[in-house]
């Protein structure tokens, strides 16, 4: 297959597995030319991870450029420099290489550990998003409690003070936090669905790497600092994005959940005026019937 080439070895595999749609006959080609599936993962893995990162957080660097933009900035008068901008993707790649890239390499036996699905075909879309579904909400669980403790004081200065250099947030500055950090909330992003695939015996990395791809792109868009008409939280009000995440960053409380708004509301840890205001009127109410 290696002296072949990828794509002398996709024609291959194409004559004999008719059966297998373009994509998969692409996935099995990559595999068979690697003949490491060790190496294959990895490089599949941070190739990916950087492609949608930086490609995702473009266009926030872009947005952030063009003034008629503005109207739609959370906080109007904190934009970032490109001094800031290039600050902060300097210090995301080499957390990236450093961090996570070590990581990546035991990707794969870890997925066979837990009996991750590597190869064709692939799970049906109604199964990858019933899964993805479930692995935002579990997610989102792990994020909002580990992101609270952290702004306990010795956990904040030691650890999470990073993230939050920036109080006006921006696309690039998402994955913008210590090592530590990157690990204990990472450990929820990959965690959930190993321990899913774990229990059920039923996930194809397919499904994992498309998890991934929309959590990158929940994170940089609530750290994007910017609310339009069409913001997927005025359709979906339960979803947090950046109107919510923005004002944590402004506050540096409250507001801790990554996805969702249900754990803020229950727990009643908003943030912002409204939320202030609110939790005024209860306190007055409560003193009402009290007297």
């Amino acid at each position: 297959m290696e002296s072949q080439g990828y794509w002398g070895g996709f024609e291959e595999i194409s004559k004999y597995n008719v059966q297998l749609n373009y994509f998969e006959r692409l996935w099995m080609a990559w595999y068979a030319y690697m003949q490491n599936d060790i190496l294959a993962t990895g490089i599949m893995s941070f190739a990916m991870h950087e492609l949608v990162y930086f490609g995702r957080s473009l266009p926030w660097v872009i947005i952030d450029m063009i003034p008629w933009f503005n109207r739609y900035k959370i906080q109007q008068d904190k934009k970032p420099t490109a001094y800031e901008q290039w600050q902060c993707a300097a210090l995301v790649l080499f957390s990236h290489f450093t961090v996570e890239l070590p990581q990546i390499w035991l990707f794969h036996p870890m997925c066979q550990y837990v009996g991750l699905s590597t190869s064709v075909p692939f799970p049906s879309l109604f199964t990858m998003a019933f899964q993805i579904s479930v692995f935002f909400v579990l997610e989102d669980a792990w994020h909002y409690w580990t992101h609270r403790a952290m702004h306990w004081g010795p956990l904040y200065r030691g650890i999470h003070k990073i993230h939050h250099q920036y109080s006006a947030p921006f696309g690039l500055a998402a994955e913008y936090a210590s090592p530590i950090e990157v690990m204990v909330l990472g450990f929820g992003t990959v965690g959930v669905p190993f321990l899913w695939c774990a229990i059920t015996k039923d996930l194809h990395i397919l499904t994992m790497y498309l998890w991934i791809v929309f959590r990158l792109f929940q994170a940089i868009d609530a750290h994007s600092g910017y609310e339009f008409p069409w913001s997927l939280h005025h359709f979906l009000p339960f979803w947090a994005g950046a109107e919510h995440h923005d004002v944590h960053h402004e506050r540096f409380i409250g507001n801790y959940a990554s996805s969702f708004r249900w754990w803020d509301f229950c727990l009643d840890t908003e943030a912002g005026p409204e939320a202030s205001k609110r939790r005024r009127e209860k306190k007055i109410a409560k003193a009402k019937k009290a007297v």
